[in-house]
């Protein structure tokens, strides 16, 4: 079985577009951690989640960003527009989004999260958080204490990767 460290190191294309940095060994190997646990995260929806994780990916951006148009939202998530349209029919077929006119341009529509959008959303997270819960809840104390540590510096990084 090939280790999904190995492949990531390989050079496949990225879907965001970035210009090459050069690390070091070990910072190279972090980040090839933290990009696998963010697909294993994003990959292990819970139970709860009644939506496809497209849709939960489209729906926190419009609760990010509410009022983005339909370019802005597929830019943001480098989806393709046709694909963000499919979503967001089904997001606003279900009631967790609704497009609302411009008031200035009729031809420009921006997206909306409903308080029922807003909902589901945190329920899901709750539910994904509590999968979170019980992985951190099996790791050793120390290792618990490092992640802790290590808070900050993951927001100031999640911060940074939002502004590429």
């Amino acid at each position: 079985m090939t280790d999904l460290h190995d492949t990531a190191r390989g050079t496949a294309p990225d879907t965001v577009a970035a210009a090459p940095v050069e690390l070091d060994a070990a910072a190279r190997d972090f980040t090839v951690t933290l990009r696998e646990l963010a697909w294993t995260i994003h990959y292990r929806v819970p139970d709860r989640a009644s939506v496809p994780s497209t849709e939960l990916t489209l729906l926190k951006q419009i609760i990010d960003k509410p009022g983005s148009t339909v370019g802005e939202l597929s830019a943001a998530l480098n989806i393709r527009q046709s694909n963000t349209s499919t979503a967001i029919r089904s997001l606003v077929s279900r009631g967790f989004a609704e497009r609302v006119p411009d008031e200035t341009d009729k031809r420009v529509v921006h997206i909306e999260a409903t308080e029922l959008g807003v909902m589901e959303h945190l329920e899901i997270a709750h539910a994904w958080a509590a999968g979170l819960d019980s992985a951190v809840a099996s790791l050793s104390p120390a290792q618990v204490q490092d992640l802790m540590r290590a808070r900050d510096a993951l927001q100031a990084l999640e911060r940074a990767i939002r502004k590429v």
